[in-house]
């Protein structure tokens, strides 16, 4: 009889491998020490086996010689329950209904203790804060890191409008006692222009990127982008440096011009630097107000290189040349503003703009009749990077574990923005720039008629944002200056003529009318609904 029970109890036995520890349940070692013996070796011989067995985990089949000594084991005891029951008149016989549903009962919380134990859910997640410029990326990126990396990524991505807002929002804990979590120093990634990347080393508000080298996603950079990535500690490009960023996105100094104004003038096409000094152009172009892009242009007209360190050295005529060709240039430029300048080109006071490509391609394609080259002789080429604060520099718990370093993710993110299919986005012109991994294209891919089909053609030389490659082969980046070059750059500039402040007004009246039109039309709208 006891074999028999026993058999029909261990044919439901799941699998043994489970190990059973005394001090996982001293409840049930108090239950098992106050219950007939019998009912004790076949309890204990459970739970030895399999104290979490699940109802649908598949029988298990067990030897013989399990049974056999399991059936050993009940009969010794079932001798001693007899001899105990000989010997003392006060313990029953067998077992009796009422022990029976005291089992029942502390069963049914045994199992249900371990289903509540087993829908509790002790997830490890993995932060990643990432801070970006505003339309440097898609939102789609974000969705396809978050599904690559599954439940275990916890993905924060902050946008900004400006490069000089993540700058000032960087500089801003060392200027101030008290650190923020929302602070974009406790980020693991922040997006910056490399323009920026010496000045935010030489102040310590970034840190290299550990172990770069190391990283897939840094030996497949072409070595123009590890020769300008590799700084020393003062921002200066050096062979024994660190690797302080890893880049996303690039593009080039462009010209715009209205096509239609240029046919009805006859004035002929926009081709280089030169053409911004013919003299039917005076007074019709606005340009960026950055000192290292107005003087750059002017070393271009000259053949110069961006570049140029020493302008008496390196320059034909020297400062005095380049001065005059700047004070030239001055009066063909209407305003140098680099808030303003698409204004006034989109509103007609001007016939010209010249500017980052970033800026100026989603503005003209809202725009008709309108071309946009980059200069044949070359020009200069900017880059947005991925870097890390420098929180290990605050001491302060106020942002929490960034102070213990970066994200583990963060080469992984890096490695994800240059893959091939990251290129899609500027290949579709969703996304203004050119992959990093097309810098050193020797010839332009083709692009699909399936990518070009149903899009509005752009009058350009521009293809998926990459210039043609015998003008990218004379296209430079814009390397660090000594403060002794920056400072006559900034002097040259301040001497030439200062923007109208009329046109500035007129730009702002211009842009409060259309605001106001908006919103009348809004209020219509809605007074019709």
């Amino acid at each position: 009889m006891a074999i028999s029970t026993l058999s029909s109890s261990l044919a439901l036995i799941p699998n043994p491998s489970h190990s059973f520890s005394p001090l996982s349940n001293p409840n049930l070692l108090l239950r098992i020490s106050t219950k007939p013996c019998a009912i004790q070796a076949v309890r204990f011989c459970w739970t030895q086996i399999s104290p979490t067995a699940r109802k649908d985990e598949r029988p298990l089949k067990v030897p013989p010689t399990v049974l056999g000594l399991a059936a050993s084991v009940v009969l010794f005891l079932g001798f001693g329950v007899r001899i105990c029951s000989a010997a003392s008149t006060q313990l029953p016989p067998v077992v009796g209904q009422e022990d029976r549903i005291i089992k029942d009962t502390e069963d049914e919380e045994l199992e249900q203790a371990f289903e509540k134990w087993k829908s509790k859910t002790y997830a490890l997640t993995v932060p990643l804060r990432i801070v970006a410029l505003q339309g440097s990326m898609p939102q789609s990126w974000v969705k396809d890191f978050m599904r690559s990396q599954g439940k275990r990524l916890k993905l924060q991505v902050n946008f900004c409008g400006s490069l000089e807002g993540i700058f000032s929002n960087l500089s801003m804990p060392f200027n101030q006692v008290k650190v923020k979590s929302a602070s974009y120093m406790a980020a693991d990634l922040v997006g910056l222009g490399d323009s920026w990347l010496s000045f935010v080393i030489k102040k310590r508000l970034i840190e290299p990127i550990p172990g770069a080298e190391e990283q897939d996603w840094f030996k497949c950079l072409s070595d123009k982008w590890k020769v300008y990535l590799r700084r020393n500690n003062e921002g200066e490009i050096d062979s024994e440096g660190k690797i302080w960023a890893a880049p996303y996105r690039w593009g080039t100094m462009v010209i715009a011009y209205k096509k239609s104004k240029f046919q009805k003038h006859k004035l002929a096409p926009i081709e280089d630097w030169k053409d911004l000094w013919r003299p039917e152009l005076a007074g019709r172009i606005s340009m960026v107000n950055s000192p290292r892009e107005v003087i750059g242009a002017v070393l271009q007209y000259m053949g110069a290189s961006y570049n140029t360190i020493n302008i008496d050295l390196q320059v034909v005529g020297g400062k005095t040349a380049v001065q005059q060709n700047l004070a030239l240039l001055g009066k063909q430029v209407r305003l140098f503003d680099s808030t303003h300048y698409l204004k006034a080109f989109g509103v007609g006071d001007v016939w010209v703009a010249v500017g980052w490509s970033s800026d100026v391609l989603p503005a003209v394609k809202r725009m008709s009749n309108v071309a946009v080259v980059v200069p044949k002789s070359g020009a200069s080429l900017w880059a947005d990077l991925w870097a890390i604060p420098a929180a290990s520099r605050l001491e302060t718990d106020q942002i929490g574990g960034r102070i213990r370093g970066p994200s583990p993710l963060i080469h992984q993110w890096i490695e994800f923005c240059l893959q091939a299919a990251r290129a899609l986005p500027f290949k579709q012109e969703v996304i203004s720039g050119a992959s990093p991994s097309a810098l050193e294209s020797s010839t332009l891919s083709e692009m699909s008629e399936e990518l070009l089909k149903g899009k509005p053609s752009l009058d350009t030389n521009l293809i998926a944002g990459v210039p043609p490659p015998e003008i990218l082969a004379r296209c430079e980046f814009s390397e660090p200056l000594s403060d002794a070059t920056l400072s006559d750059y900034k002097w040259l500039v301040a001497n030439m003529q200062k923007p109208d402040p009329v046109l500035i007004n007129r730009i702002q009246h211009h842009m409060s009318s259309l605001i106001q039109n908006l919103v009348a039309k809004a209020t219509f709208k809605s007074d019709v609904n």
